[in-house]
């Protein structure tokens, strides 16, 4: 009988459990998951199913606000409620049902309105890592878009009607260290090389290796002779198509041939020509980065300014000193075809070189710490680390508030009027939406609620929507099929919808929390008739 596989010391219940998203944000992310704390306000379909997209990973906490009883309707569009819930108190029910998905998650409600909490308790909301808002009016979306904007506090507002789903995100200012890019390129140095990566560069003659080494040299070491060999000759490097054609052909001359004339096949070498596009080229700061570490937050720190001011600002100092106008080294190697002992040996350099570099980026934290009066603790050595290995493509996203769209003076219409233009736009769904919230400011429903009520509300929602467009500037909509179908949803949620529109706003949640990916930025509509979707800044 086979003995059974030994279990893996090192991986904890709690890792087997989240193993998958600990692949997406790591250790680091997933604590930040568990510290965080989340406010939904109203238990809807769709509130429901964000937090369970929250509970199921593991977030740390969450409050539901919700003054409201279960509705019939609501059995309807709502997974989590059931026909024997009918009556009983919206946020006490979803809060129950959801704490049953995952006993890591504190879960607590608050059977109130937000209006109620806003005039009685406007702190209650100060201490939340996002607020979360569905099915919000006008009147407290107001109030709740200004108490979080001061605070800097990310509020994400949805709203699933029908086939359509919207959701704005409103953030003072964000910042990203981990934005993980689609592709990160290479961090080689061959232009500019550190004096030890300089030295063992060197120390390599590809004439005078055997087959064997020449065949198994890593192709960083290819890449930089030749480059070596083209800056001689051309003096500058190589920078359009047809130069680095001429250059990758510079390259493939320096393959072996064999006795009968043909060349031999040198994957490294092969590799090199591959990597030509995306190795060769200036190592210089981002412009993204410089506009980030010239910013008036990096240049003029105060004792209240966060630790990513904080770092960017040691690196601006590190760049000044000892990096010599250049970033932190990166420190890490792609794979590459090569002897086991020369990759060891590359990897080890540009690692050595990485852990110098932020050693002297922690140096200059520390002595920003002094300066600014603030406890050396208040920032790990393992942030530094961890900024230094991103520092060419940190990312600041700066919103702009919702209560800014509800003032004419201050709202963006010239995004609207251009939009308008195009038949084909999605922006007439926010158009409409905005006239449902006035309907609903208005007449205490949503338009087509009730059934014998749907042809009269289909003027008033007219009504609403022409006085919104006067308001902006804009003429009329092209056509009112929109208006009609809207009417004839009666603002009844859709569990489909509001499953997947429910999945993305847990993932903007989630990418606030961990501060790694970029949001959303601003506005994005998702129609699920034509599974198309936009996004519009505001």
């Amino acid at each position: 009988m086979a003995s059974p596989a030994p279990k893996s010391p090192e991986q904890s219940e709690k890792s087997r459990k989240y193993d998958r998203q600990l692949r997406l944000w790591g250790d680091h992310g997933q604590a930040a998951l568990e510290a965080a704390h989340i406010c939904l306000i109203n238990a809807t379909g769709l509130g429901t199913e964000i937090l369970k997209s929250l509970v199921l990973p593991g977030i740390g906490a969450f409050t539901i606000v919700d003054g409201k009883k279960i509705t019939q309707e609501d059995i309807g569009a709502n997974f989590f409620l059931d026909a024997e819930s009918v009556g009983k108190s919206r946020a006490q029910v979803a809060t129950q049902m959801l704490l049953e998905l995952n006993p890591d998650v504190r879960g607590d409600y608050i059977d109130e309105g937000p209006e109620q909490i806003l005039y009685n308790s406007p702190e209650f909301f100060d201490n939340f890592s996002v607020v979360v808002a569905t099915a919000l009016t006008e009147k407290p979306l107001i109030l709740l878009s200004k108490k979080l904007w001061e605070l800097n506090i990310p509020l994400i507002v949805c709203q699933s009607i029908g086939f359509i789903g919207y959701m704005r995100v409103q953030v003072q200012e964000h910042n990203i260290i981990e934005t993980h890019p689609d592709y990160e390129m290479p961090d080689l140095r061959l232009d500019a090389p550190f004096p030890s990566l300089k030295d063992y560069l060197d120390s390599i003659n590809l004439d005078e290796l055997d087959l064997k080494d020449h065949s198994h040299t890593p192709y960083v070491v290819i890449l930089y002779k030749y480059l070596h060999q083209w800056l001689k000759e051309k003096g500058e490097m190589p920078k359009n198509y047809q130069e680095k054609r001429q250059f990758s052909e510079m390259i493939r001359s320096g393959i072996r041939i064999d006795e009968n004339g043909h060349p031999i096949e040198e994957e490294n070498f092969e590799e090199a020509i591959r990597a030509v596009n995306t190795s060769i080229g200036a190592t210089i700061v981002p412009n993204n980065v410089i506009e980030i570490l010239n910013d008036d937050r990096c240049i003029n720190l105060t004792a209240k300014s966060n630790s990513f001011w904080i770092i960017a600002r040691a690196i601006r100092d590190f760049r000044e000193n000892e990096g010599l106008g250049l970033l932190p080294v990166m420190g890490s190697l792609p794979d590459m075809t090569a002897d086991s002992q020369k990759y060891i040996t590359l990897s080890q350099i540009y690692h050595k070189q990485a852990v110098t570099d932020v050693e002297a980026v922690w140096r200059h934290t520390l002595r920003l710490l002094r300066q600014l009066g603030r406890s050396s603790d208040s920032i790990s050595e393992i942030d530094v680390k961890l900024f230094c290995r991103y520092a060419s493509s940190i990312h600041i996203q700066r919103g702009t508030p919702i209560v800014d769209e509800y003032d004419p003076k201050t709202m963006n219409t010239n995004n609207i009027i251009e939009s308008l233009e195009n038949p084909e736009s999605m922006m007439v769904y926010y158009v409409v939406l905005r006239g449902i919230q006035k309907f609903q400011s208005e007449y205490n429903s949503y338009p087509g609620e009730f059934d014998d009520h749907v042809e009269p509300d289909i003027v008033k929602l007219k009504a609403c929507i022409s006085k919104l467009l006067g308001e902006w500037g804009c003429g009329p909509l092209a056509k009112d099929d929109y208006i009609h179908e809207f009417c004839r949803f009666g603002g009844a949620e859709l569990h489909s919808v509001s499953a997947f529109l429910g999945g993305l706003a847990a993932q903007e949640t989630i990418k606030f929390i961990t501060r790694q990916y970029k949001p959303i930025h601003n506005t994005f509509i998702y129609d699920a008739v034509s599974t198309k979707s936009a996004t519009f800044f505001f």
